[in-house]
């Protein structure tokens, strides 16, 4: 199982480093002599460097607004009781039935409306709010026992400090795993930029692949260019899960 997820990946690299016409030779599978020259070309003259620095500064934005929103959101949910508690949150989790294939035509017109098509603000404000988060937090927290939530109350702890003091500490792991997971979503967000932004300049390392796999004469692919910004577009995700992989399996089999 583990060499059939690998081998694509194996033959990526080793096509990355051959020159075009190689590629197109199916029984070349060894490494060639153009490694230094195919990813020179693809981080500098078709600025896919800037691509993934975008996608970089996209993912941590968004990251933080969703860390922010949504441990706000559990918190209300768990330090306060009020009417209609549980429906909210159910109509949170309905949100998580609307991909956003379903979103996107009522998103573009929002963002067209407010002038944010072709921004920043416009690329990553679709991407703050997480019902997912919300629902791992607030399943994390309701993990505390009833009585130090009226304890914190009577001691005239509020809510702000309650989540900083009592919900964070205990839900490190939680935290991580969520992070990890928010970063490699947001990182290969595809369909949303591909219509939000014109300016490629602005635009993400997804898209920027698909920008490189037009670059050829008509019919006729640069492959070993496309596998090496496959390769570089594979590193951040493929760190953050081997720094993140025990929190990333706890926050998925639900617990620290």
């Amino acid at each position: 199982m583990i060499s059939v997820l690998i081998l694509p990946i194996a033959l990526a690299a080793v096509y990355s480093t051959q020159t075009t016409n190689a590629v197109y030779q199916i029984t070349n599978v060894f490494p060639g002599s153009a490694l230094v020259e195919n990813y020179t070309t693809v981080l500098f003259e078709y600025n896919f460097g800037q691509y993934m620095w975008n996608s970089f500064v996209m993912a941590t934005v968004v990251i933080v607004g969703k860390l922010v929103f949504s441990l706000l959101a559990a918190t209300a949910l768990v330090y306060y009781d009020f009417r209609f508690q549980s429906l909210i949150f159910y109509a949170i989790l309905f949100t998580l039935l609307m991909p956003l294939p379903v979103r996107i035509v009522p998103l573009y017109q929002l963002m067209a409306d407010i002038g944010w098509l072709n921004s920043f603000a416009g690329l990553t404000s679709p991407f703050i709010a997480s019902a997912t988060a919300v629902f791992l937090f607030r399943q994390q927290f309701r993990s505390i026992p009833a009585s130090v939530v009226e304890t914190a109350k009577l001691d005239g702890i509020g809510p702000i400090q309650f989540l900083a003091n009592v919900l964070i500490p205990m839900s490190k792991g939680m935290i991580a795993g969520v992070t990890a997971i928010m970063f490699i979503s947001t990182w290969n967000a595809y369909l949303w930029p591909l219509v939000a932004i014109i300016d490629r300049t602005n635009q993400v390392a997804q898209v920027g692949l698909r920008y490189i796999q037009g670059t050829g004469a008509e019919g006729f692919v640069q492959w070993n260019l496309v596998m090496a910004a496959g390769i570089l577009v594979l590193i951040p995700p493929l760190i953050v899960l081997l720094v993140a992989r025990r929190y990333l399996l706890s926050t998925l089999g639900g617990g620290e």
